[in-house]
C-alpha cells in the first residue's frame, strides 16, 4: 500500500510537521510521496531529501537563520525578498532537482496574475519550493518561468488531489487549525481570522478526502512567525500524533502502517 503525506502551509506552524513525520515513522509509516505547500513544500522537500525530522528541527533553530536572510522590497509588491534563501537550502540540497530526492514530491504555488495553481514536480526544486512560501504581502511575488508565483495556500493549502492517484492511503497534516471565540478586539485580528476562514473553508473538502487527518488543536497558541518557539511546535505535534494515534480505533491505519512496506 502506498502512502501520500500531505503538507499544509502555516509559516513557523509548519514546523509542527517535522514532530507528526516522526511519531508516524515511530510506528512503521513513512510516505511513498509527499505533496506540500509553503512551510510544507520547505520541510516536504528536505523530508523527501532524505533528512529526518530531528536534523531539520537542528537546521531550522541552530544553523540557519531564516529571518537574517530576507532582503527588503520596498515598492516591488512585498515587504521582503525570499531570494536569498536559495543559497541557503541549496547547501542542504545540492543539486537542487526533484530528481535527487528519495521520494516524489509535488509542490504547488500560485500565478497572481493569472489567477491559477501551478504544480511542479520535475526538474530545479529550489526556486519552486520558495515561490510556494512567498506570502502575498510580505513577500514580493517570486519570479519563475515566466510567472509571477506567490504562496501556493493561497488558492490550495492542503494539496491532495494532485496526489490522490498515485497514493492508496492519504495521511493530510494540517497546522492551522481554525480557533472558536466569543469576540475580536482589534481590526488586525478581524483581517487576521477573516483569511484564516477564508483558507480553512476551501480546506473542508480536502479534509474529507484523507484518510487520516492530523490537526493539533493546540497549535493556534502560536503565530505564523513564532520561529523561536520551534522545539515547542516540534514537540507538539509529536505529542498529538502520538496520543492521536493512540486514542483512535484507527483500523485503517494499522493496516496501512503493516502495508508501507509493499
Amino acid at each position: 500500500m502506498k502512502i501520500g503525506l500531505v503538507l499544509s502551509g502555516g509559516g513557523a506552524r509548519g514546523i509542527s510537521h517535522l514532530g507528526v513525520v516522526k511519531a508516524l515513522a515511530e510506528r512503521g509509516i513513512t510516505p511513498h510521496i509527499i505533496s506540500g505547500t509553503s512551510s510544507g513544500a520547505v520541510f516536504g522537500a528536505l523530508l523527501a531529501y532524505g533528512y529526518s525530522p530531528d536534523e531539520i528541527l537542528d537546521i531550522v533553530t541552530n544553523k540557519v537563520s531564516i529571518v537574517r536572510q530576507l532582503r527588503p522590497a520596498i515598492g516591488s509588491g512585498g515587504l521582503l525578498r525570499i531570494n536569498r534563501l536559495e543559497d541557503t537550502i541549496r547547501t542542504y540540497i545540492p543539486e537542487d532537482s526533484f530528481e535527487s530526492l528519495k521520494i516524489p514530491l509535488v509542490v504547488n504555488a500560485t500565478d497572481v496574475c493569472a489567477g491559477e495553481l501551478v504544480y511542479y514536480r520535475e526538474g530545479e526544486l529550489i526556486r519552486p519550493v520558495l515561490a510556494s512560501c512567498c506570502l502575498p504581502g510580505l513577500f514580493a511575488p517570486y519570479e519563475y518561468q515566466g510567472r509571477q508565483l506567490v504562496d501556493g495556500g493561497v488558492l490550495n493549502n492542503l494539496p491532495v488531489e494532485v496526489i490522490e492517484e498515485e497514493a492508496d492511503y492519504i495521511i493530510g497534516v494540517h497546522c492551522n487549525p481554525f480557533p472558536v471565540k466569543e469576540t475580536v478586539c482589534s481590526t488586525r485580528e478581524v483581517l487576521f481570522r477573516s483569511l484564516l476562514l477564508a483558507v480553512h473553508n476551501r480546506n473542508k473538502e480536502r479534509f474529507t478526502r484523507c484518510h487520516l487527518l492530523i490537526e493539533p488543536p493546540r497549535l493556534c497558541d502560536y503565530q505564523v512567525f513564532d520561529m523561536g518557539k520551534a522545539r515547542a511546535m516540534f514537540d507538539l505535534g509529536y505529542d498529538y500524533t502520538h496520543q492521536f494515534l493512540e486514542e483512535s480505533p484507527m483500523l485503517a491505519l494499522n493496516h496501512a502502517s503493516s502495508d508501507t512496506s509493499k
